[in-house]
């Protein structure tokens, strides 16, 4: 899918809310590909992103799951609508110390209220890093 399956206005509302995240800037998360429920983010792997063990520290891939997951419920939402994570099941599948990450969310289900996502972690060589399912609700 790309960005051509959705409707112009929701990918400029997207670019722009993600331009807006201040946190999104300090961790270096770059927005990739933009679909109708689906949506894939980017980090390069730096120094300041390690942990003392000389990996990714695993605040910084659920910041990222996190991120990918919010966008790829914007792409569903209304200009009114908001929501905020319920929760963020991830298991992390091997270290990361160098390259670039790519976590692609996508809608698994999306109700009146709820919306279930599916997020895959994968490093460079397209070979996955973490696995995570999240769940988003919508505020009232």
């Amino acid at each position: 899918m790309t960005e051509n399956d959705l409707d112009p206005a929701r990918v400029a509302r997207a670019r722009e809310a993600f331009a807006s995240v201040p946190y999104a800037k300090l961790i270096g998360l770059e927005l990739g590909e933009i679909s109708r429920g689906e949506v894939s983010i980017h980090l390069e792997v730096r120094d300041e992103l390690r942990q003392n063990q000389g990996v990714v520290h695993g605040g910084a891939v659920a910041s990222l799951i996190d991120t990918a997951a919010a966008f790829a419920v914007l792409t569903q939402l209304e200009l009114n609508e908001r929501v905020t994570t319920t929760d963020l099941t991830i298991h992390y599948l091997r270290p990361m110390s160098a390259g670039r990450l790519t976590a692609t969310a996508r809608i698994v289900r999306g109700g009146r209220r709820l919306f279930v996502l599916s997020v895959e972690v994968t490093n460079d060589q397209q070979v996955p890093v973490a696995s995570a399912v999240t769940s988003y609700i919508k505020l009232q």
